[in-house]
């Protein structure tokens, strides 16, 4: 084949296309024999691949081959075919007639008036190895170019390993992210399943109560609770906890959009529907369908965006922001909120009918404050985490610095614990959190008036009864153990026992 002869050319550009724009590759491999057949007259033609275990070969896609035909499979090494991809080298037979060793597996060759018929078989090359076989049949003329037609069919082949190479690396990408689709989907459900939300307290156990009956349903929820409680974990426990589960959870903070771009967002718009809209977007809820929408923060909505809101609650359909069809939606609505929406009724900043739509089941959690018995559970859980993913040694939490996170007031809620732990676990040199590790606003009077300020020496007492408290929770209790871990007496232990009035029967259980 010469690059100067136009036939060979053009046919390989439509076969190219035909592979490239045909998402199957079979579909591919069919188009491309059909082109072959239209265009250079031959009489069949058929790829023959390996069966995915290597053991057999089948036909992929044929063109003139008979249904028997179409179903012929060879061993590799079997007859011409097989031979052919075992030694990965072509062969031309110029008359089928004259070569007894043909199997004509996949139908018997005929004369064509006073014509024979040739056949030409060339290996499907992957690397060093040959993935099948690419058959082709033609009449047969004394005058052909065998060497000519060698190489365009040569060509073909290699196009057709490439495409199958291609397909395959795209098919086995595909694989992969719908497995790791299907995992992360699966790690979210188990991560956000609400019997891993950590709390034992009696306000948690009713959270956990409602959270069970409400899962099931498709019931419109409103969360409620101060910022920092958690109210975005109790969303994706609702979502995981649901038939929704394996559909999407999407989430809208409506405190972090702007007025302009919150309707875009959460209905889409067409194209140019405003001045940058190039292409239509579709909105947060057409994202959700069949899922969970997530709005946190949804008091901070503006009036208009309300109105459109309360229609999509009513209607079940949405508009996109420039168009005029209504888009039916399946959402499951779960909205979150800080805000006291009374006192924004009164004010006239939030339209009372919405909030009828969407108080219709309520989850109020409660700050950490009113659940003291969870603190202990939390700062294990963060201590447990951070340790593990900053790479800390640290084990435990000393009974002085838990007796400072009971005390302390939590304005900022579990957010604003975590956040502790992970900064004494980061700061802590050894293997237990002391009291010092905790921030300043937990170790003086300044924000919870449980501590006064403290002079050298009173520091250096409370230093002193924070490790001797430690050293006896290690040795549950025993003062003989204790003065052993401090490198000291027991009569002394003993002594700074009675002196800062320690306890050690709590340390025994």
């Amino acid at each position: 084949m010469h690059t100067s002869d136009p036939e060979p050319l053009a046919l390989l550009a439509d076969v190219n296309a035909a592979l490239v724009e045909t998402h199957n590759i079979r579909a591919g491999l069919q188009r491309a024999l059909q082109i072959l057949a239209q265009q250079r007259r031959v009489l069949q033609a058929s790829v023959v691949l390996k069966s995915p275990d290597s053991s057999r070969l089948q036909v992929a896609a044929s063109e003139g081959l008979s249904p028997e035909g179409q179903r012929a499979t060879w061993a590799v090494g079997e007859g011409v075919t097989g031979q052919v991809v075992e030694a990965g080298r072509p062969v031309v037979i110029p008359q089928v007639s004259q070569e007894p060793t043909f199997l004509h597996r996949t139908g018997r060759r005929k004369r064509n008036g006073r014509s024979d018929t040739s056949f030409m078989c060339v290996p499907i090359p992957d690397g060093q190895d040959s993935i099948g076989a690419f058959n082709v049949d033609l009449a047969f003329d004394k005058n052909r170019d065998y060497e000519r037609d060698l190489r365009l069919f040569q060509v073909m082949a290699t196009m057709f390993a490439q495409a199958i190479r291609l397909k395959q690396l795209i098919e086995a990408e595909r694989q992969r992210l719908l497995d790791e689709n299907a995992h992360l989907k699966e790690e979210l459900k188990e991560r956000y399943d609400f019997s891993h939300i950590i709390g034992t307290s009696g306000p948690m156990r009713q959270v956990f109560e409602q959270i069970s009956r409400v899962a099931s349903t498709n019931t419109t929820v409103l969360i409620r609770g101060e910022s920092g409680t958690g109210k975005e974990l109790i969303a994706h426990a609702i979502h995981y906890s649901s038939a929704r589960a394996k559909k999407p959870f999407i989430k809208v903070s409506c405190a972090a959009l702007p007025d302009s771009l919150i309707e875009s967002e959460l209905f889409g718009y067409e194209r140019g529907a405003f001045t940058g809209a190039q292409a239509r977007k579709m909105g947060r809820f057409e994202l959700a369908h069949a899922g969970t929408l997530f709005l946190d923060e949804i008091g901070d909505i503006n009036l208009s965006t309300q109105v459109k809101l309360l229609r999509v609650l009513q209607e079940k359909e949405i508009e996109r922001l420039g168009g005029v069809d209504a888009i039916k939606t399946d959402v499951r609505l779960v909205a979150a909120t800080n805000s006291d929406l009374e006192k924004a009724i009164a004010a006239k900043t939030f339209r009372e009918d919405l909030y009828y739509r969407l108080n219709v089941f309520t989850i109020f959690v409660p700050p950490l404050r009113e659940r003291k018995t969870d603190i202990l559970l939390l700062a294990d859980h963060f201590m447990e985490k951070y340790a593990a993913e900053h790479g800390r040694s640290v084990k435990r939490i000393s009974t002085p610095a838990i007796d400072m996170l009971m005390a302390y007031h939590w304005p900022g809620n579990v957010r604003e614990l975590q956040n502790i732990i992970e900064r004494a676990v980061l700061i802590c040199d050894a293997s237990v959190v002391h009291g010092h590790h905790l921030p300043p606003t937990l170790q003086t009077g300044e924000a919870t008036g449980t501590f006064t300020a403290q002079s050298l020496s009173e520091a250096v007492e409370a230093y002193e009864k924070d490790m001797i408290q430690d050293a006896l929770k290690t040795a549950r209790g025993n003062r003989v153990k204790a003065a052993k871990l401090l490198n000291s007496t027991q009569r002394i232990i003993s002594y700074k026992v009675r002196k800062y009035g320690i306890d050690c029967r709590r340390f025994r259980s």
